[in-house]
């Protein structure tokens, strides 16, 4: 099972691979990954998403809070929740067909053309890993130079919060 673990962390030096050494010390592997500050300058938040069992995950979460850094931690698969990702995709766009078909597909999707060369378009968009997905896929028969993605966050819905 697909898990989005949040946890609200000290932002201190060394917190992050204290986490990330809990997975690899079982040899688990990490899917997406993403750190920001949050509101408290001295509190940073991590979302993880990790694939696997509901006995192993909490085996994971329970080391995690373990740690002294971690301030608190969420499971956000175990309730209604939102999640997001971010990816920038450029793709090269030569001819006038090319780039009126990419047009057209990146606002289907709701991206966003943010650079555009003589021979690329630079697109954003954001949405669920399905969406981010579907439309990798929907841009397979032009030529993606490269792609960027951010990974997942997430956040509970309704009145769950995560804070200190």
């Amino acid at each position: 099972m697909r898990h989005i673990i949040s946890i609200l962390i000290e932002n201190e030096a060394g917190a992050l691979s204290r986490v990330v050494g809990l997975f690899s010390a079982r040899a688990y592997n990490i899917e997406s990954l993403t750190v920001a500050p949050t509101e408290d300058a001295s509190l940073s938040r991590i979302t993880i998403v990790a694939i696997g069992t509901d006995r192993i995950i909490e085996q994971i979460t329970k080391q995690l809070n373990k740690l002294i850094d971690v301030v608190k931690l969420l499971d956000l698969s175990e309730g209604p929740h939102i999640e997001r990702e971010m990816v920038l995709i450029k793709v090269k766009s030569t001819t006038m067909g090319q780039r009126e078909d990419i047009k057209r597909l990146a606002d289907i999707f709701r991206g966003h053309i943010i650079d555009v060369t003589a021979s690329t378009y630079t697109i954003e968009l954001t949405g669920s890993g399905r969406k981010v997905d579907s439309f990798i896929e929907a841009l397979s028969e032009h030529k993606i130079l490269e792609t960027v993605r951010s990974g997942v966050s997430g956040i509970a819905r309704g009145d769950k919060v995560l804070h200190a």
